[in-house]
Order: structure tokens, then sequence, then C-alpha cells
């Protein structure tokens, strides 16, 4: 290798972008840190750019831009600081970068990670919404640009573990039957059903396994995040919501699983530590040291799996539902949960108040085919109008 490949790092202090800075750390002769971006969490964004001295920082708004510039130039480093969307999209597809880890939540991630895809770059993809709100323009984009395009969720990363290397020919083509999605159950899957409608957002962001962001451990706790990946699924394998089955396993050793026709199930397992798919991805086709310590499978003693309960977990079905109709409905599907997360972690609704909202969208909003990017913005849009009226007739 000739030099490190030179990596932009979007969303860089969560915890999958601070989970993907550690691997980088540990092979500084193979990867190099082009750009960082952060939202609100700047002091941190700060540090990271003092350890990884990147060539650009990129913040949300022009005053937060100006007041890190100076810190840095305080520090005397010469990283240049970018603003907003436009700065985003310009680490993401600048001339020098090699690959991008794309790791900003939510909607706001969907276009700096096209301007990579379209700038033909490797992309670590860990923004599920990018697939779930526009998959059929984003795919489009991947073979027309040619990007390398490597799933970072553990199941997806799972999945393409298990995958033959031929599987774009289609699943029936590789000779595989189903997809096994597995999903941990959240703090809830044992809850009485009659304690959910009092459950808190500290209560639903205390995943028992996964250290995670609170929108993200929220959707973890509803089952939704299993929905997005289900639609995202469909995307990445070619694979019809029919094919993608939903197990719950409660240790999250097994992080998902491939049946193919002839009676083979594969399985990837491993601790639950995100470094492991990130690593995967970074080095594919090779395997790098990922920092993660080896699975002990006598301490493990035991692995259960049980079928998820849709009345426990009604956003998993109406996912599944949002996966049938396609066009708009993913979008809206993920739109009205945003607003719905948000407003649950405000304290303005009750977690099971939570799919409420995103029922009523998606029933009073029709499905209409997204013929470019701007109408996955509107989809989005009509979305979040109907979930904030939704809150406003009850007054929280």
């Amino acid at each position: 290798m000739s030099r490190p490949q030179q990596i932009t790092v979007l969303g860089a202090t969560g915890s999958i972008g601070l989970s993907t800075l550690d691997v980088i750390a540990r092979h500084p002769e193979r990867y190099q840190v082009f750009a960082l971006s952060g939202f609100t969490r700047l002091s941190e964004l700060f540090a990271l750019c003092v350890r990884h001295v990147p060539q650009y920082a990129v913040v949300p708004q022009a005053e937060a831009a100006r007041s890190l510039q100076d810190d840095l130039r305080a520090a005397g480093l010469p990283t240049r600081v970018l603003v907003g969307e436009e700065g985003l999209c310009q680490v993401a597809a600048a001339p020098e970068v090699d690959a991008v880890m794309a790791a900003i939540v939510g909607a706001a991630g969907l276009r700096p990670t096209l301007a990579a895809v379209e700038a033909g770059k490797k992309i670590l993809l860990a923004n599920k919404e990018a697939l779930v709100m526009s998959g059929a323009l984003f795919m489009q984009a991947v073979r027309k640009s040619g990007s390398v395009l490597l799933p970072i969720d553990s199941e997806h990363n799972a999945i393409f573990q298990c995958m033959p290397q031929d599987f774009a020919r289609g699943l029936s083509a590789v000779g595989v039957r189903r997809i096994l999605l597995t999903a941990s159950g959240g703090p809830f899957r044992q809850t009485p059903m009659a304690e959910l409608a009092h459950v808190s957002p500290d209560q639903a962001c205390a995943h028992p396994n996964w250290s995670m962001g609170r929108k993200i451990s929220v959707d973890s706790a509803s089952m939704m995040n299993k929905g997005l990946e289900l639609i995202e699924a469909c995307w990445l394998f070619d694979a019809k919501p029919a094919q993608v089955e939903v197990v719950i396993h409660p240790q999250s050793v097994i992080h998902s699983l491939v049946d193919y026709v002839d009676g083979s199930v594969l399985a990837q397992l491993g601790n639950p530590d995100m470094r492991t798919p990130i690593a995967n991805a970074l080095a594919w086709p090779e395997r790098i040291d990922s920092g993660v310590a080896p699975l002990d499978l006598f301490a493990i003693a035991r692995l259960d799996f049980e079928a998820p309960d849709e009345e426990r977990f009604p956003c998993l079905r109406l996912a599944r539902q949002a996966a049938e109709a396609g066009d708009s409905a993913p979008a809206m599907l993920n739109a009205a949960n945003e607003v719905a997360v948000a407003a649950f972690l405000d304290g303005r609704v009750r977690y099971l108040e939570i799919a409420s909202i995103i029922d009523e969208v998606l029933n009073l909003e029709p499905v209409v085919a997204l013929d470019d990017l701007e109408t996955v913005f509107i989809a989005d849009a009509k979305a979040r109008v109907l979930a904030e009226q939704w809150l406003s007739r009850h007054n929280r």
C-alpha cells in the first residue's frame, strides 16, 4: 500500500464514529482521517481534531464553525472548518477521499451519503435512513457510479459475510431461501404490557447489550430499528420483504443468518461490539484486528430465539407494511418515527404513542412514486407535518 487510505467520518462524535476512529487509530499505516463532522458535541469534536488532525471538520452552523476554527488555530492545528450540508457533501466527495463512514443519524445523512456515492467512493453505510428513504434512487446511483457499498449495521454486515460473493445476481440465483435478521428484543422484551404505557425515556434508552445514541436506543426498544433494517436489507440484498424474517435473539451473539435452499444456514457470530463490522468493512476483502475480544462460547453457554410479538412491537408491523407498500411509504414511516421519538425523548408523548403517530401518518398520506431526490424530501416533509399535527391535537 503506497499511502494510508483517506477516510471521512460523517457523524464522528456518535458511537459509530468513535468506534470507527478507534479502529483507524489501531492501523495508522493503513488509514488516515481526512475529515470529521459533528452536530452538537463540539467540544468532543475539537478533542477528536486534536487527536486525529484531519484536514477538515464540519459543523452545522456558522457561529459554531467560527468558534471551533478559533480553538483549532489556538491549538496550532491546520484543520479547516466547513459549515452545514454543503460542507458535509464537500468532504464526502473530495477527490482525496478513499472511503466515507456514513454515520449521521436520520434523514440529515442522506444528501452527503449520496454525494459520496456519486463520487464513486467506498461507502461504509451506517446511516440506514439513506436506503429507507430513497432505496431505489440510492442503489441506482451506486450502480451508475461504481461505488462500493458495504453495510455497517451489525446485522447487515453479518448477512454480507454469510452471502456468496455473487449475491447481486439475486437470492434465488445463488440458492438463498431467506434472510434471518436477528434482534435483541431491547429492554422491554419481557416487560408486562400494562407497564409499557408508563416507561420513561431513560428506561427506553437502557439497552441490555449495545451502547448507542438515545434515538437509536428508543428505536431498538420499539423494534422500529429492526423494521428499518428489514427495509434496508431488502435494498442491500435485492430481497422481497417476505424473504426477510426477524428473529429475537436476546444474547446478541448471532448477528444474522442466511438460509440456503439446500438446508444450510450460515451465521456470523461475535461479541456485541460495532468495531467488528467496522473493521470488516474498512479492510474488506481483507481482515484486520478490531480490538474486539474473542468470543467466549463457554461464558455465553446458551443461545435463545423467539418470534417477535407484533402486539408488543407494533412499529415492526408498521415497518413491514411500509416495506411491502414501497415507493414513498418507507420515507414517510421514517419521518414520522423521527418526529415521534423526538417528542417521546422530550416528554411530550408516551412510549406507546410513538406507534400511534406513525400509524396515523401512514393512513393519512397516500403512497406516491419517488422519481427523484426532491420527491423523497417532499414525502418526508409531509409526514413530519402530519406527525406534528398529531402532537398539536393532543396538546403535547
